[in-house]
This record gives structure tokens, sequence and C-alpha cells, in this order.
């Protein structure tokens, strides 16, 4: 069965699919308001925060995903180097850092102009696409503002998306 077909209401607004989603994954998670849903999602570097917000005025669907980050002084340089490096090897999204809240970001917002509807496997996807991208990336990370790698060194260890499994 597919998650679709756990919806029969065309009328099923975003963020109760995303509080649907969570709870079969087990995440834990708050609902913060009626258009808004925070939640942890664990990874394999880290648990992720993600939080989702639906606002109706543009009709989007916002995702952001965070995890804390407080490079040296010194690196922060290189680190926006390999935000840019990062962002021009991905499509969907984009990683941005939040100084001020010593945060790193993955940002995308849904557009569902004209009434149309996110159904539940659309969001699942988008959940998981901001954890595979902070995934991928975090090491990178890492290693600019910890280890004084250069950007492009850094970025060897944020391969492309692997399919299968070992």
């Amino acid at each position: 069965m597919s998650l679709s077909e756990d919806y029969l209401s065309e009328d099923i607004h975003p963020i109760d699919i995303v509080e649907t989603l969570a709870e079969s994954h087990a995440w834990e998670f708050d609902r913060v308001t009626d258009d808004q849903i925070a939640m942890a999602v664990e990874g394999q570097w880290r648990t992720y925060s993600l939080t989702l917000a639906w606002s109706a005025q543009d009709e989007t669907l916002r995702l952001i995903c965070t995890f804390e980050m407080e490079p040296p002084e010194g690196r922060v340089s290189a680190l926006y180097d390999l935000l840019n490096r990062c962002n021009d090897m991905v499509w969907t999204g984009a990683f941005t850092w939040w100084a001020d809240q010593k945060l790193m970001v993955w940002r995308y917002g849904l557009c569902l102009a004209g009434g149309q509807i996110a159904g539940p496997e659309q969001i699942d996807r988008l959940i998981s696409g901001a954890v595979m991208a902070a995934e991928r990336f975090y090491p990178a990370f890492q290693l600019v503002t910890w280890a004084d790698h250069t950007p492009e060194s850094a970025l060897k260890v944020a391969i492309a998306e692997a399919y299968g499994r070992a």
C-alpha cells in the first residue's frame, strides 16, 4: 500500500501529513501550531532538527533542517566558500549558515500555488532529501572548520548519493 492510500480526503493539511509521517517513522515531534511542526530525525552523523511550516499566504510548505555548528573565527571564510561549492552540487534546497544562532541550515520551499496538494510521498521525499543533504556534506563541513582542509579537498568526501545496499 502506498502512503497516498492512507489519505482519503484531498483537503488534508500538509502539516497533518507531516505529523502522520513523523509518527510512522517514530520521530520525536512537536506540533508547534496548526501550520508548523518541529521534529528530530536521527542521521548517521547526528540528530537533525527539522521544522516544516505551511504558509497559506504564499502557498508554500517550508522546510528547515538544522544542526549546531560553531566554527573557529579564522575558518568562517573557508566555510562560506564551502557552502557556495556545496550549493552548486545540489538541485533542491540550499545550505546557509546562521552565525547568530550557530546553526548550519538546509532550506527548501515547496510551492503549491493554485490549490495544489502535496502528497505524503512528496513530503516524505522532501524530508529524506534534507537529511540526505545534511548527511552528505556534514563531513566536509567538519573537515573545513576543524581540520583546516581546503573546501576543494573537503568536498572529496561528499560523494554523490549512493544507491543500493552494501
